[in-house]
């Protein structure tokens, strides 16, 4: 649905994206990372025919973002991450303004207008004006305006800015219903974010791609041993290098709490019934014993500090500087 092939955009001198190649099948969430200046926003103007890249090309729905621009902007629903919204308007006023900039009418847009309102809850609100509303009832109301005409394709920047945590559980439970019927881009700083919604992960950092996987599949790519936490109740002084002695444990290192160790073992060993068969026989009172995941979190600071320190040694700066005007995209 969609397709990325070496998309660059350079300003000036400076190349803010570098040759940027990814994917998004039919149905899909994908979450798309970076830390902040790595090129998401730039990637998502290239994709909503907001500004062109210098190199390459990008397809929606089968369409040229360069060459055919409207026909891309007739199949996507884009929420950037400050919402496109006129504060002068109330909800359906505005709603109706989006829906017939999109060609719709009569009883197609009325319907169309019921159904994006109801699904993002603005029912109580829907005839007060947007300048007097809540950051988040306006964050759902530009989610409403990308949702209105029901496009195959969602591009979302960071769309539970502002929200309180019953509002982002919803819109979190609202994006994963889309999958399948919609493809998806999540543009988002929070981690657990991308975890709960997205079935795949692209990471760009310093311009570039730097991981595209499952995050599931991010985490046993770079994993390099496997972590336990064990729990005891009454540990000796020295239950570290006594740990230590079972075969396949690397290491042992004192964990938050009292009586919790971690302990590092061989990569593919699972250790688990070896260390509680070991813990239980010495008496030592075992509270608790699991396994330790490599969180999104833990891929996503070490794929971008290597990046970093990679580009950093190359002399290439990592700053991706947006057009100096203001810019607002409307729908």
């Amino acid at each position: 649905m969609i397709e990325v092939q070496n998309i660059t955009k350079r300003y000036g001198h400076h190349t803010a994206i570098d040759r940027v190649t990814f994917s998004v099948a039919k149905g899909e969430v994908l979450a798309f990372l970076g830390p902040n200046g790595a090129g998401k926003t730039t990637t998502m103007r290239i994709l909503t025919c907001f500004m062109p890249a210098t190199e390459g090309t990008a397809r929606v729905a089968g369409f040229d973002c360069a060459d055919q621009p409207l026909e891309v902007k007739r199949r996507i629903g884009y929420l950037p991450e400050t919402p496109p919204v006129y504060q002068e308007f109330t909800v359906t006023e505005y709603l109706t303004f989006v829906g017939r900039l999109r060609g719709m009418a009569g009883r197609n847009l009325t319907t169309a207008l019921d159904q994006s309102i109801g699904r993002l809850e603005l029912g109580t609100v829907r005839h007060r004006l947007i300048g007097n509303l809540s950051r988040g009832y306006r964050q759902r109301v530009g989610l409403a305006q990308a949702l209105l005409h029901d496009p195959p394709v969602l591009i979302l920047d960071e769309p539970t800015v502002g929200l309180d945590p019953k509002q982002i559980i919803e819109i979190r439970e609202l994006i994963k219903s889309l999958a399948g019927s919609h493809s998806v881009i999540l543009s988002t700083h929070i981690l657990p974010e991308a975890t709960a919604v997205c079935q795949r992960v692209v990471i760009i950092s310093g311009g570039r791609i730097v991981a595209e996987d499952t995050p599931e599949q991010l985490s046993a790519r770079l994993r390099q041993s496997e972590k336990i936490s064990v729990t005891m109740k009454r540990p000796p002084v020295d239950a570290d290098a006594k740990l230590r002695s079972i075969p396949g444990v690397l290491n042992v290192f004192s964990g938050q709490n009292p009586g919790t160790v971690l302990i590092e073992c061989v990569l593919g060993q699972d250790l688990r019934d070896d260390i509680a068969r070991f813990v239980v026989s010495n008496g030592w009172g075992l509270l608790e014993l699991r396994t330790i995941s490599m969180t999104l979190e833990d891929v996503f600071l070490r794929l971008t500090r290597e990046e970093e320190g990679l580009s950093q040694a190359a002399g290439t700066p990592l700053a991706d500087p947006a057009p100096t005007s203001q810019e607002t995209t409307q729908p």
